[in-house]
């Protein structure tokens, strides 16, 4: 019997049982994992209160009206933030989660990795059995010029025959706005019969995102403004003039200015000042 124990051993891991849902009342926030398909729970989600992200107004408000929509059964659009390294796309739409948890509003939320895309209508068919409503996170998302995952997200903006499930919204964060690199867009174009369909599929998938939201460098006043945002909420105690003179020293440094190099930059402050963050 040995033999056959392996064999339907075998079986199982290339056609395993239908994954059953988990009980999702353990947490607002999800990853999911594929080989084997399952939801993990996190029990608290790494996030900046959105109080502390300066420079970013119009998509902040336009981010949580449309994510405090859904939370409430209305209609709203999936999003695309797009734009500066560093400048808080992904810290956004974190924070805007733990708001609308803040008001009272049932929201989870599911992280998916894009090498993750091909298991999404499995995913999707998960969510879609749950009363639950769900914000569908993917994080740095983009394509290379051989990458077919994007066929895959068709599933989550469109949904095919079935639709998008009701109860699920997408939101993605990515520094190209078209999803691609400009250069594959240029090659394509110049390589085609028809230029203007070479690249449309493809082009057209950043079109299926009702919200294009857009993130752009920081200036000097702003990067400044976020550290001392950062000093206060945290209790780091610098005066104004050496703050600027160190901040400035230190972007000068990394040779960019972003939220990111100014939250760097306030770790090794307070950890100089002996402060816990």
């Amino acid at each position: 019997m040995e033999p056959l124990d392996r064999i339907a051993a075998a079986l199982e891991r290339m056609s395993p049982a239908p994954l059953t849902a988990p009980d999702f009342s353990v947490a607002d926030a999800f990853v999911w994992h594929v080989a084997p398909d399952r939801l993990e729970p996190v029990a608290e989600v790494s996030r900046v209160d959105m109080g502390l992200l300066v420079g970013i107004d119009r998509a902040r408000d336009t981010l949580l009206a449309n994510t405090r929509q859904f939370a409430r059964g209305l209609p709203a659009n999936n999003a695309l933030l797009w734009g500066a390294r560093g400048m808080g796309k992904s810290s956004l739409v974190k924070a805007v989660h733990a708001a609308v948890l803040a008001e009272g509003l049932p929201l989870k939320i599911v992280e998916l990795q894009r090498e993750d895309l091909p298991s999404v209508g499995r995913l999707l068919n998960l969510l879609r059995g749950s009363d639950a409503r769900f914000l569908l996170f993917c994080d740095d998302l983009s394509f290379s010029h051989d990458d077919q995952h994007y066929k895959s997200l068709k599933a989550v903006l469109d949904g095919g025959i079935e639709g998008r499930p009701a109860n699920v919204v997408f939101y993605a964060t990515s520094n190209r706005r078209h999803l691609m690199p400009r250069d594959m867009i240029e090659n394509e174009r110049s390589s085609a019969i028809s230029p203007s369909e070479a690249v449309e599929e493809k082009v057209s998938l950043s079109d299926r995102f009702g919200l294009w939201l857009g993130f752009h460098p920081c200036d000097q006043d702003e990067y400044l403004a976020m550290i001392r945002g950062y000093c206060d909420a945290y209790g780091v105690m610098i005066d104004e003039d050496s703050l600027r003179a160190e901040a400035i020293e230190w972007q000068a440094t990394r040779g960019a200015r972003s939220g990111r190099v100014a939250w760097q930059f306030f770790t090794d402050l307070a950890g100089r000042h002996g402060v816990r963050v």
